[in-house]
């Protein structure tokens, strides 16, 4: 959950520690029943990979993990705690690509509401995964029933999180993020939702490919 702009100006965003946070006890199953579909090749790049704690659950299931943040309190962390995984400074505005390669799946959980030039993360996105691969990217869900559920109940200013430095600057639904993505060059496999009912969900999981060429 990090700002992934410029890697510099907007690298304070802090850690309270390595471990996983309340979060990750919807995204982190719905992340790895994903990855255990795919077949291929165990490797896989995290654009905004925090603190190195998905990353490191990742790896614990046979995952070969690379990985970059532009949060330098979340890195310093992640390679105290994580120090076998390959994780490293880094923005979604670097060629990464070239600094990194190519790999069969990325991953970006809980970064696209925080940046301020969505196409380029999504491009960046693009170029990481060879043809073919999948990409697996989470952010918060917004929909109807659940803005409206947010009014009735007077929750906006909590969900909205205004006053959060380095917080939510973005709010996609399925409709928005798959024209980011579809406009990038995916292909949008299917999108899941987790936490709560699918109505009120907290969080939306899409699932894209690379097309083959």
């Amino acid at each position: 959950m990090n700002d992934m702009t410029d890697g510099s100006n907007l690298s304070g965003y802090a850690y309270e520690d390595a471990e996983l946070n309340h979060s990750h006890d919807y995204l982190l199953p719905a992340l790895q029943a994903e990855l255990a579909r795919l077949s291929g090749e165990k490797r896989v790049f995290e654009l905004g990979c925090g603190n190195g704690s998905i990353g490191a659950a990742m790896a614990a299931a046979g995952w070969d993990v690379t990985g970059v943040d532009v949060s330098e309190d979340g890195i310093k962390q992640a390679r105290e705690r994580h120090p076998q995984l390959k994780l490293h400074f880094g923005s979604a505005y670097d060629d990464l690509a070239a600094q990194y390669g190519t790999f069969p799946v990325v991953t970006s959980l809980e970064v696209v509401e925080h940046v301020f030039h969505p196409r380029i993360y999504a491009k960046t996105l693009f170029s990481l995964l060879e043809p073919g691969g999948t990409a697996i990217i989470s952010t918060p869900y917004h929909g109807y029933w659940k803005n409206l559920a947010m009014a009735v109940t007077g929750t906006m200013d909590a969900h909205f999180t205004a006053l959060w430095d380095y917080g939510h600057i973005k709010f996609f639904s399925i409709k928005t993020l798959t024209e980011l993505l579809e406009e990038t060059g995916f292909e949008v496999e299917r999108f899941l939702r987790v936490g709560r009912i699918p109505p009120l969900a907290k969080s939306m999981i899409a699932v894209a490919k690379k097309p083959r060429g």
